[in-house]
């Protein structure tokens, strides 16, 4: 595992530690929950910018594994 220390504001600290979400187990969740957004998001500028001829099987399992909130946006364009 990696340690790391990051540089907050202290009414930040405060309101995460008072929510925790300073434990390893959030933090590491939050940022799980972070990429996988990040890589919906990656997929949707993809799909937005591909012609619909052009999807291959591999794009529509991914969409197929997507969130429905998400597959719906996707697959709405």
């Amino acid at each position: 595992m990696t340690m790391i220390q990051i540089q907050l504001p202290d009414d930040l600290i405060q309101d995460a530690q008072a929510a925790g979400l300073l434990i390893p187990d959030a933090i590491e969740h939050l940022l799980r929950e972070r990429l996988r957004r990040q890589a919906g998001d990656a997929l949707q500028t993809m799909w937005n910018h591909m012609p619909v001829e052009v999807m291959t099987p591999e794009i529509e399992e991914m969409i197929n594994q997507s969130s429905p909130r998400r597959r719906k946006r996707l697959l709405r364009g």
